[in-house]
């Protein structure tokens, strides 16, 4: 679906990260829902670097993809551009008022609740590993990982979705549970039910699609001089 040079909406990515970072750069979140209501787009591939300069800062003041370009619309930040595109094409939001700001609600409790806590995990265990301060801080992070997948879990209970069917809201939420690295992996034995319901959302079509687009997109090569504190700009 990306190859069609003719598509009206346009994404950007990077054409390298680091193998870590694959599969968790955000713009497979957009790719996933643009096949999830098969809209056609097209993925313009930013050097690493580049997202830092003017005209790419034109589009994303904050140097960071992806990016969403549709005739005069600009958009940034993920979850603003997967919500938009639930709202213009059907597939990912329910029918009614009530039950589309019940689906919209899991975006924000995906990206505002559950996300920070594994951010500082990332922070804690990858970008300032060698900091004195991240050894100290991993069991309190670890501990508020946990008590908010206990709570998940808790709402979700015997439920394939949160609300009913497939919605906007499970897309980012199996997105976020994504960065649940292995070790943490073992809070999934404490909550299968997330366990389950992650493989659900990764087993989708529409997600196996996306998914090896955003893996084939690869083909740069790192910049010159790449140092370990660029490498926190690879999963914005």
């Amino acid at each position: 679906m990306p190859l069609d040079k003719h598509a009206s909406i346009t994404i950007t990515a990077y054409d390298w990260v680091p193998d870590f970072a694959r599969g968790l750069v955000r713009d497979l979140r957009v790719r996933w829902a643009l096949e999830e209501v098969g809209l056609d787009y097209r993925v313009e591939y930013l050097p690493q670097g580049t997202q830092k300069m003017p005209p790419h800062r034109r589009r994303q003041p904050f140097g960071q993809v992806p990016t969403y370009e549709e005739g005069d619309l600009t958009l940034f930040e993920s979850g603003a551009i997967v919500l938009h595109i639930a709202d213009r094409a059907p597939g990912l939001l329910p029918g009614g008022p009530d039950a589309r700001a019940r689906a919209t609600q899991w975006v924000i409790a995906a990206l505002n609740t559950i996300e920070p806590h594994l951010s500082d995990w990332a922070l804690a265990t990858i970008f300032e590993a060698g900091e004195p301060w991240s050894l100290p801080r991993k069991p309190a992070i670890r501990e508020r990982i946990d008590e908010r997948l206990g709570e998940l879990s808790a709402r979700l209970g015997t439920n394939d979705w949160l609300e009913g069917d497939f919605c906007v809201g499970d897309l980012v939420m199996v997105a976020t549970l994504q960065q649940v690295d292995d070790e943490l992996a073992d809070l999934f034995d404490r909550y299968p039910n997330l366990a389950d319901y992650r493989a659900r959302g990764e087993a989708r079509p529409a997600y196996r699609r996306a998914l090896q687009d955003h893996l084939a997109g690869f083909t740069g090569s790192p910049p010159p001089g790449w140092a370990e504190d660029q490498e926190k700009e690879a999963l914005s």
